[in-house]
């Protein structure tokens, strides 16, 4: 069966019924997206599919054939993607294992809602963050949407006594 993975052509043999996550990462070699949970109610596995957010832990590799699948190393090579530079800007990960997921998930809402409001963010943002990392996840989407410059969000941090890891 044949996958293509951020615009690259994978010709592998798996089980059909082999989740698509374990196939991008054991077999494509693409090991930023994790596994979390394994019952898609994390999002650590989160990837796109034909451009709609899936979690690929319960995807099977078979409904994924021959489609178009869009992991957090296709966003960007160079971390250009507004999404990264506001997660790198604002430090937003603390231990980072969800963050690819979290990417995922950002990068997809702001393709549907260009402009979020809070509502919008916190109904799209499912993915889970034991770290609690959630204000700067918000206060990213909104510096990667134009909607809040980063030099404000981050004097507001340092007003407020937040900082990084």
């Amino acid at each position: 069966m044949e996958l293509n993975v951020n615009g690259v052509a994978h010709s592998i043999d798996v089980e059909p019924d082999m989740p698509l996550l374990w196939a991008i990462r054991e077999v494509v070699g693409l090991t930023g997206t994790k596994y979390g949970c394994g019952v898609a109610q994390c999002g650590a596995c989160s990837v796109q599919l034909n451009g709609e957010l899936v979690r690929s832990c319960s995807i099977p590799v078979s409904v994924a054939a021959g489609q178009k699948i869009t992991t957090i190393e296709g966003i960007s090579k160079d971390s250009s993607h507004a999404v990264q530079k506001a997660w790198l800007a604002l430090d937003i990960p603390q231990c980072g294992y969800c963050q690819s997921g979290q990417i995922m998930a950002a990068v997809a809402l702001l393709k549907r809602v260009p402009k979020p409001s809070d509502a919008d963010i916190d109904a799209a943002m499912s993915n889970i963050c034991r770290c609690g990392t959630y204000q700067r996840i918000r206060d990213g989407i909104h510096v990667a949407a134009g909607q809040q410059k980063l030099e404000d969000v981050l004097k507001r941090y340092a007003d407020t006594g937040v900082t990084g890891v």
